[in-house]
């Protein structure tokens, strides 16, 4: 199961990143390429313990949030492309400063190496463990990075 932990997974995200460009259109989904990448800084900060998170889960996630997860992380598959973003994650930016941003990116996939965020619980799934968390982190990466043809 390929992890955000990994450092060779880690490297072909990266280099994946490096190919965004303003001409990138999205397959699916309603953000523009700057949102897609505004949404990624903040929601891997998120994970990462940076900035003023609140770590809460939502009722829903606590009926539903560990079967849902189970379900995602389970196998190779890719998420499904329309899957819902949380109100806190929907950039509201429509241009902003690409390589800047595409930059912040990179560096907090970088800072996964050395991850340690006790205290995150996800807002649907709760608490993970680091495993989970790993490999959600590279899927999500992953579907936003096909989300544009990358």
């Amino acid at each position: 199961m390929k992890t955000i932990f990994d450092k060779n997974n880690r490297d072909e995200l990266i280099g994946r990143i490096g190919r965004i460009n303003q001409n990138k259109k999205a397959e699916w989904g309603k953000m523009n390429v700057y949102q897609m990448l505004k949404h990624n800084t903040y929601w891997n900060g998120w994970i990462l313990g940076k900035g003023n998170h609140t770590y809460k889960q939502t009722f829903m996630g606590k009926i539903f949030g560990k079967m849902a997860l189970k379900k995602m992380i389970k196998d190779e598959k890719p998420f499904d492309k329309n899957i819902p973003t949380s109100a806190q994650f929907k950039a509201k930016e429509l241009n902003g400063d690409l390589e800047a941003e595409k930059s912040k990116w990179i560096s907090l996939l970088c800072e996964y190496e050395n991850y340690n965020n006790p205290n995150f619980v996800h807002d649907f799934f709760g608490k993970m463990t680091k495993e989970q968390i790993g490999i959600l982190a590279y899927k999500h990466t992953d579907h936003h990075l096909r989300q544009f043809g990358v």
